[in-house]
């Protein structure tokens, strides 16, 4: 078994050492991709000159770089798949492909990936697009600086920019993604990681996560949107340091929570969306130093939420900081600032003397009556918030931060 591993080593190695640089033309003997992919070897380099091809369903069987020299454009005319990745170990940099096929029975995409591992995407611009990227069953790939665009108008009749189905350890990175049905989908996609995307005024989401387990995605801004990121049916996810923003809608929020477990929030800045995060059925969630600024509700919790810890957390200029539908609570909240807080702190240590009830009245009206909305700045319901406060009857009375801090917290 020794020596056949290693002959199988040295027969990779010199495959590799030999491999050749075939350039790509209109004057060129390979004057198509598709030729020039026909007649490559296993580990060749395609050196793809600048111009346009018109090519489409590009097929890749066997290990390749291709890497477009200048400004290099594949135009789909809409006749299917730009590029089909069917082998582990290809490259592609630096191509543009247009006009991808569109249609409700198939899910054409610029570059289509299957059953493939240690791929790579890099600084590619996939534009007018059905799917950007399709990957499916793929495992160790890496997508970074690319950019994805289309022109969305309907769900049922457009695709997402990157879409991971059954696949690991995938690495999606410094995209920018822009007016699909989602930015970034994830099905049954675990070990794989989101970061410094930008996915923006897309119909859906920004990002979606179905079934996926031990995520993460950090420093990513969500904007525009018709909401920022789902999460449902997952558990394990790590969630840092992302920006939801303008996340506007009578539907949409900043991030849904739905049936999760076993995740951390932290170190998220949730701004002027129509609900900062909307949570039902999440379980055992951290939610910590993340900041809440301007948004219609900061948190909206529905219900099977438990043993839910919110600590260290800014709630700023929110029209509501919590709505709450149910008045059995084992959540935590506590050492968060909140704007709204009108206590005192006479031993000058940082902390509220009064504990903070950050559930109001109004918005467990609101939640029963929408209407009720355009009462919020009324007298009325200043009393009635008061009153509430007082004496809790309608609203959890164990629900209160029994440290509120007096400054924002670092």
């Amino acid at each position: 078994m020794k020596i056949t591993f290693l002959s199988f080593l040295l027969i990779i190695v010199s495959q590799v050492a030999f491999a050749s640089k075939i350039e790509v033309c209109k004057t060129c003997t390979n004057n198509s991709i598709s030729k020039a992919v026909q007649n490559a070897l296993p580990h060749d380099t395609l050196i793809i000159k600048v111009g346009e091809y018109v090519e489409n369903d590009i097929i890749i069987n066997k290990s390749l770089t291709i890497i477009g020299n200048g400004k290099v454009v594949i135009d789909v005319k809409e006749k299917g798949y730009g590029i089909i990745i069917k082998a582990d170990s290809v490259s592609i940099k630096g191509i543009t492909l247009t006009n991808v096929g569109k249609s409700y029975t198939k899910d054409f995409a610029a570059i289509y990936i299957s059953k493939a591992k240690h791929f790579s995407v890099t600084n590619c611009v996939l534009t007018d697009v059905f799917f950007g990227l399709l990957i499916e069953k793929s495992h160790y790939g890496i997508v970074q600086n690319n950019a994805i665009s289309s022109h969305a108008i309907e769900e049922s009749a457009s695709g997402n920019g990157v879409h991971m189905w059954y696949c690991s350890n995938l690495t999606i990175k410094n995209n920018d993604v822009h007016n699909l049905r989602d930015g970034i989908y994830l099905e049954f996609t675990s070990e794989s990681s989101i970061t410094h995307n930008n996915s923006h005024n897309n119909l859906r989401y920004g990002l979606h996560f179905m079934f996926s387990n031990q995520d993460e995605y950090h420093y990513n801004t969500f904007t525009h949107n018709g909401a920022g990121v789902a999460v449902m049916f997952s558990k394990h996810i790590n969630m840092t340091h992302n920006v939801f923003t303008k996340n506007w809608g009578s539907a949409s929020y900043g991030l849904l929570l739905k049936e999760i477990n076993d995740t951390k929030i932290s170190d998220n800045i949730f701004k002027e969306n129509t609900i900062g995060i909307n949570a039902e059925g999440a379980t055992r969630v951290e939610y910590l130093r993340n900041n809440f600024i301007s948004n219609g509700w900061a948190l909206k919790i529905s219900g099977a939420c438990y043993t839910n810890n919110f600590k260290a957390n800014n709630f700023e200029n929110n029209s509501f900081d919590v709505s709450y539908n149910s008045k059995v609570n084992d959540n935590l909240f506590d050492h968060n600032y909140w704007s709204s807080y009108t206590g005192y702190d006479l031993d000058k240590d940082g902390i509220g003397d009064i504990p903070f009830r950050p559930v109001k009245l109004f918005s467990y009206i609101v939640n029963r009556t929408p209407e009720a909305i355009l009462l919020l700045r009324s007298l009325f319901m200043e009393l009635l918030n008061f009153s509430e406060k007082v004496s809790p009857v309608f609203t959890p009375d164990n629900l209160m931060d029994n440290h509120p801090q007096m400054k924002k917290c670092k």
